[in-house]
């Protein structure tokens, strides 16, 4: 059945102003127009709603029972159409899930959680962990926003570019890579370990290695840049980590950051998220903080 939602306010006008008159004043309409409209609305509901008693109109019992209810649809009605309120950080109830590679989190997360409750103290945030294979969480909404070096995979996925970082060498104190000028040989005798997700135990410094005729040894993949760093400073294991990402968990660690002696890419910082949420006031304002506090971090401000 075809429902002509207009009729919806001017039952609501009717009802309110019990009057045709009134109702047609309210809706800047001709009374023979309201009229006509009554008539519609009458054959819609197979009721009167309005009937007259002496020299005013009542509303029927049915007209009672639907009173509340029609003033709440037209009204939910005007809000969908109505122009989306400024954002009101304050008043802003909502819970964010962040997913970052685990370095990212360390650098990124007491900035964030600190600026999130300073601007808007309602809002939280749940921060996950990268998983070990690629999932749909954006677009099924679980995952709100995703930073890491991962570039958008799908067309309803939107990302942009909030950083760039270079690799350095972390080594623990006394390692004798440290000692004399560190060359792409002396790397690529060392013992390795990459940090992979997925486990794997090859990436691009392989290949800058390979191009100069050279090879490493990897003996393990880490789950984590946190476990990477970890094995070495408990032994002679280097690893190639972001230097501005990874900069406090390297001092906490006492370990040292040798410059990367091959010519590769910076890491790309990336920030996703899916299509829904792009014009949502309260997301972008949260890729903005996100933005501004990577951005940070990669020109090295503390």
């Amino acid at each position: 059945m075809h429902v002509d939602m207009n009729l919806l306010t001017a039952l609501d006008a009717l009802l309110e102003e019990r009057s045709v008159s009134a109702a047609a004043a309210r809706l800047h309409l001709s009374q023979p127009a309201m009229s006509r409209t009554l008539g519609r609305i009458r054959d819609a509901t197979g009721d009167p709603i309005l009937v007259r008693t002496g020299r005013t109109m009542t509303l029927t019992p049915r007209a009672l029972a639907l009173r509340q209810e029609v003033h709440a649809l037209v009204q939910r009605a005007q809000a969908v159409f109505a122009p989306e309120r400024a954002l009101d950080l304050e008043q802003l109830e909502r819970t964010f899930t962040v997913r970052c590679h685990d370095a990212l989190t360390t650098a990124l997360g007491t900035r964030l959680l600190f600026a999130v409750q300073e601007q808007a103290p309602r809002v939280k945030l749940r921060l996950l962990g990268e998983p070990a294979g690629d999932t749909d969480e954006l677009r099924h909404g679980r995952v709100d926003l995703e930073i890491g070096a991962t570039e958008p995979a799908r067309p309803e996925i939107r990302g942009e570019s909030i950083g760039e970082d270079r690799l350095v060498v972390a080594v623990r104190q006394g390692h004798p890579l440290a000692r004399g000028r560190l060359t792409a040989r002396r790397y690529a005798e060392a013992l390795h370990v990459t940090v992979s997700r997925r486990g794997r135990l090859r990436d691009r410094i392989d290949d800058a290695l390979e191009s100069q005729g050279l090879r490493r040894r990897v003996v393990a993949a880490a789950p984590t840049a946190a476990a990477a760093a970890h094995f070495a400073r408990e032994s002679d294991l280097v690893v190639a980590l972001p230097a501005r990402v990874c900069g406090p968990m390297l001092r906490a660690l006492h370990l040292g950051a040798l410059p990367l002696p091959l010519d590769v890419p910076e890491v790309r910082i990336v920030q996703l998220w899916h299509q829904r949420f792009e014009s949502d006031k309260a997301h972008a304002w949260l890729r903005g903080l996100t933005r501004e506090i990577v951005q940070a971090i990669c020109r090295g401000e503390a």
